[in-house]
């Protein structure tokens, strides 16, 4: 299945399930994924430089797009963070790439995770959800060999839904496993 299918999948049949659940009149109506966001919290990486360049390196191979380091906005003395410190990575996905990722996410990475039951139905209470991962090895483009260090990450789904019961619709119909 090529990534057009998963574009092409949620305008020939999501639309429509969507539609009729929650009685649109108009197909401008439904909600749409807007963007997938991937983030890391790095806070070892005060002590630490080399982790920051690891971890964008896998990040980039996660997504498919360069990641980006992101910094401290200011001094923390007690976690000894100055400001402009990187202390994390990001990378924000969007069109093809977003599809691509998400097919990735669903079909391949979340059904290597060991004792998978689903995942968390709590939404933030605008139709848009984050997954926490633990582990970045559950993605096949990172080879288990060259792991120095277990890193987990966020993966935010942004929607264009207006309320969590039609956020939590269009994810379950992208096929994200939801626990029962």
């Amino acid at each position: 299945m090529n990534t057009a299918s998963l574009k092409q999948d949620y305008q020939e049949r999501i639309v429509p399930i969507l539609m009729k659940e929650f009685g649109y009149s108009t197909v401008m109506q439904c909600p749409k994924l807007q963007k997938i966001v991937l983030n890391q919290g790095l806070g070892e990486a005060v002590a630490d430089k080399k982790i920051i360049d690891v971890a964008q390196q896998e990040m980039t191979l996660i997504s498919g797009q360069k990641a980006v380091a992101t910094v401290s906005k200011k001094d923390i003395a007690n976690f000894k963070v100055r400001k402009k410190m990187p202390i994390g990575v990001r990378v924000t996905l969007r069109g093809e790439r977003m599809y691509e990722f998400l097919e990735r996410l669903v079909r391949v990475a979340l059904p290597r995770i060991r004792d998978f039951r689903g995942i968390n139905n709590k939404m933030d209470g605008r139709g848009n959800y984050t997954l926490g991962i633990t582990e970045q090895i559950i993605f096949p483009e990172i080879n288990i060999d060259n792991i120095t260090k277990l890193l987990g990450m966020n993966i935010t789904f942004v929607t264009t839904a207006q309320t969590d019961a039609e956020g939590f619709a269009l994810l379950r119909e992208f096929g994200l496993p939801f626990k029962k």
